[in-house]
């Protein structure tokens, strides 16, 4: 924050007022075309239309007597009017619109243009009477003054000759063409008859185009006026396709030579440029012995003519030498390699670091064409890495690379920054050869370049870390610790700034990290950066994708450990925060762990945090939390989890009966509903389930690997034995890449005690089948008929009665339903240093939510625009 300016700097001698009542006097300027602008009564007056009159009668009325405005947005209805009641739009306001754009002004003209293409596209009448109504109305302004109303009009007139009949186009479009073509018309009309005439060939056969269009063709490539001979020059392309190859061969390829020695630069240009997007259609006699002459002649004489051509050609240079390939010999091969270097760093050698104040105008207009070239030049760089076969990268085209790369320009290093992954997959097992260009991209100062580079690094940093099909160890592990701190720079670089989507969009990529880097590191340099993201950030979507990559991180982490830290800080910071945001973004949190995770998962740990958040005395977290209380029954199963709907029906009856704020019960209301409406899943699949309860078995599996791969990390460290390495390796590709899940997959399964280390694997083996063992009986009971399933413990439905609300019957329910949940029916594996509010399934054991002692708070409501509050 800047220091007050001293009396000693402020200047109020006559000389500063006066210049603040000039000031004053421009600003009174400036507000005097406003009042003007204002309608007096008399205008409103002529402006107001009856109200009375129907569609038709007032576009009719507004046609001829209106103003300008009005007669504006008659036109710019028309198609509404064309839809609602076409005979009489044709009939009675289309010959005034006629009448009207004989005198209109350049908006009426635009307008009317798009309306009659709308009406073409919409289809409100059919082809014949759109040429009878409209074709001749588009042909007369086709060729009008204007410039732009012109192209706007012509624009129509191509679209509209895609659908008309052959005989109406030759009557109506190609016999007036004849006459247009010709010398003695005007300069704009023959340039409209080039772009028709390259339309025309794809609606007439080869006679006909031979017969009747490429006379017109040939006399207007021989033009006396270069922008004639240009634009028709641009035709050639769509020409050729339409007469096929051996009409191409013989008119338009020498067509094309005599105009690529013309002596306009743009019909040079033109001709190049035709002949790049031509190399397709001609054989290897004629590339070889007609076009590669023309080319390199073209090449060698860029440098000495107009900058515009070498934009052009750089532009162009990748599919040329790809056109091309087969007909190079080895000197030609190089020259064109050798060229595009040049390219690549043309107007580098000039940087002498003088102002920018300093130089002349005219050569700063040429640095922004050579920055064109070799923006151009990054563009093709994949193209050219095919071009000299990805084995002879680092030899010919790596210092280009790293010239790119390290270009001054941030259009250059952000056209190479997109085409990076491109260079990556074709590299393959060599991509360890652009390791250090990956970090100084990502470490760039133009938050432009990362956000260009961010779009595909998941797949990047995959390549990156398998170094392609063939892994080179030697070559690649080096470079790896330098990407952990270049990424942790680049998040604090995107978090400084504004440009919060670019910030939200990397950590959204981050997720792809534990299939790259180890659960060490990422636990270590990434996993608290995504706490205090979520803690201290401002901007919502940034918070939530930190949220969703935690999980992620979470879901691959392989020690036990730390993943009862994490929990215990997202339960402690988060939902128990102070912050009532906090506690909302606690429930991003879940909602994402329910996706993550297995139901088993969500239900050991998150289950009761998350309901007891209906006691929260702020109004906007139990509302949020009634929007996610179907997701929490959905990772429940009848009847392991009965305990728990028990809690949950209990909790939402309270809200339903101790709700005092209008807008919560409400969506109370409709949550009961909906709960009502839910069936449960079982212990034993489902038919109806069938999908979701295998993905969630695959997900218990991947939990479980986890906790395997862990164990026998353990037990290596302690025994002093070698690890089978093909077994923890097949363990970890499990988990990275989920394989076919079997069905006899349990629905829980506790992991391996950590207090048996010296257990024998034969045990431990005996164990894990026995507890892949499910039962096949199928449980079909609804929410309403819990009793059936559980023989001793009685469940309440939510029942709606006919007002809409859901009257709820008060239940006793045993001791046992409400009891902390003892330490010791956690598996040892699972037991934290500080206990957690989890449950386990199987048990009768849960929380009474009455333990917590003393009365419920009165709820308060906090509006969403407050960033905390401190209940």
């Amino acid at each position: 924050m800047h220091p007050p300016p001293s009396a000693a700097a402020m200047d109020f001698s006559q000389n500063s007022l006066f210049g603040y009542t000039e000031d004053l006097q421009e600003l009174t300027i400036i507000e005097r075309p406003v009042r003007r602008s204002l309608k007096t009564p008399e205008e409103i007056e002529r402006l107001t239309v009856d109200e009375d009159l129907g569609d038709i009668e007032r576009a009719v009325y507004l046609l001829s007597a209106g103003q300008d405005i009005q007669g504006t947005s008659v036109i710019a209805n028309l198609p509404f009017l064309m839809r609602q009641n076409p005979a009489e739009t044709l009939r009675r306001v289309l010959p005034k619109v006629r009448e009207v754009l004989h005198v209109a002004s350049v908006e009426m003209q635009l307008t009317a243009a798009v309306s009659f293409l709308n009406i073409l596209q919409e289809e409100s009448v059919s082809i014949h009477t759109y040429a009878h109504s409209f074709l001749q109305i588009i042909l007369l302004h086709v060729e009008h003054r204007d410039a732009g109303v012109s192209n706007a009009w012509l624009e129509t007139l191509l679209s509209v000759i895609e659908v008309l009949p052959k005989e109406t186009i030759r009557h109506e479009i190609l016999n007036p063409l004849v006459s247009k073509a010709q010398l003695s018309q005007t300069v704009q009309s023959r340039l409209v008859s080039c772009k028709i005439l390259g339309k025309l060939t794809n609606k007439f056969d080869a006679h006909t185009i031979k017969r009747e269009i490429l006379p017109l063709v040939k006399s207007l490539c021989q033009d006396v006026e270069y922008e004639v001979r240009s634009c028709m020059c641009r035709q050639l392309e769509n020409i050729a396709q339409g007469i096929g190859t051996d009409l191409t061969k013989s008119v338009v390829l020498p067509e094309l030579i005599e105009l690529s020695r013309d002596e306009g630069c743009s019909v040079r240009l033109a001709a190049f440029e035709t002949l790049v997007n031509l190399l397709d259609v001609f054989d290897t006699d004629d590339r070889s012995q007609t076009i590669l002459p023309l080319v390199k002649s073209f090449c060698e004489k860029s440098f000495k003519a107009d900058e515009s051509i070498l934009i052009s050609l750089s532009f162009h240079l990748g599919k040329l030498c790809h056109g091309l390939y087969g007909i190079f010999t080895p000197d030609q091969h190089l020259r064109f390699l050798e060229f595009y270097k040049k390219l690549c760093t043309l107007g580098l050698q000039q940087e002498n670091g003088h102002n920018e104040n300093q130089i002349p105008p005219q050569i700063l207009e040429q640095e922004k064409k050579y920055i064109s070239v070799r923006k151009n030049c990054a563009y093709n760089l994949p193209a050219m890495i095919v071009f000299v076969d990805p084995k002879n990268f680092q030899l010919e085209l790596y210092s280009t690379f790293f010239c790119l790369c390290h270009d001054p320009e941030v259009p250059v290093r952000y056209t190479i920054a997109i085409c990076f992954y491109e260079v990556s997959k074709l590299l393959n097992s060599g991509v360890y050869l652009i390791h250090k260009e990956l970090i100084t991209l990502l470490q760039d100062e133009s938050l432009e370049v990362l956000d260009a580079l961010i779009d595909h690094l998941p797949e990047i940093l995959e390549l990156m870390s398998t170094g392609g099909e063939s892994s080179i160890q030697e070559n690649k592990l080096p470079s790896l610790p330098d990407l952990i701190p270049a990424l942790t720079a680049a998040e604090q670089r995107a978090a400084a700034s504004l440009k919060w989507r670019t910030h939200e969009k990397l950590l959204q990529k981050y997720a792809c990290l534990p299939h790259v880097i180890s659960s060490d590191q990422i636990y270590y340099r990434f996993l608290q950066r995504m706490f205090t993201i979520m803690m201290t950030n401002k901007v919502l979507p940034v918070q939530k994708a930190a949220s969703r990559t935690l999980c992620i991180f979470l879901r691959y982490n392989r020690k036990q450990e730390q993943k009862i830290e994490v929990i215990q800080k997202l339960i402690e910071q988060l939902g128990q925060g102070k912050s009532y945001w906090n506690r909302l973004r606690f429930l991003d949190t879940c909602e994402f762990i329910i996706e993550l995770f297995s139901k088993s998962f969500f239900c050991k740990y998150f289950f009761l945090p998350v309901i007891e958040l209906t006691h929260d005395p702020v109004a906007n977290v139990r509302m949020k939390l009634c929007y996610l209380l179907p997701k929490v029954k959905s990772t429940l199963k009848i009847p392991e989890d009965k305990h728990l709907l028990q809690q949950l029906e209990m909790c939402v009856r309270k809200l339903l009966c101790q709700e005092k704020d209008k807008d919560v019960l409400a969506i109370v209301k409709r949550t009961v509903l909906e709960l009502d409406r839910m069936e449960m899943s079982m212990d034993a699949f489902q038919n109806k389930f069938y999908e979701k309860d295998l993905l969630d078995q695959e997900k218990e599996r991947e939990e479980l690997l986890l906790l395997e791969m862990e164990q026998l990390e353990k037990e290596k460290q302690q025994d002093g034995r070698p690890m089978n390495e093909k077994t923890f390796e097949k363990k970890r590709r499990d988990i990275k890449t989920p394989t076919a899940l079997p069905k006899s997959i349990p629905t829980a399964v506790p992991g391996p005690s950590a207090s048996t280390p010296s257990a024998s694997k034969e045990i431990k083996k005996s164990k894990l089948i026995r507890s892949q063992s499910i039962n096949n009986q199928a449980f079909h009971a609804k929410y309403g008929n819990l009793d059936k399933c559980a023989s001793k413990t009685s469940t309440a439905a939510y029942t709606p009665s006919a007002s809409g609300l859901a009257k709820t019957s008060m239940i006793s329910l045993t001791d046992d339903s409400f009891r902390t949940r003892n330490a010791s029916s956690l598996p040892p594996s699972f037991s934290p240093n500080t206990p957690l509010p989890s449950t386990s399934r199987g048990t009768g054991n849960s929380v009474d939510p009455k333990s917590s002692g003393g009365k419920d708070p009165p709820p308060r409501k906090a509006t969403l625009k407050s960033r905390k509050s401190n209940p």
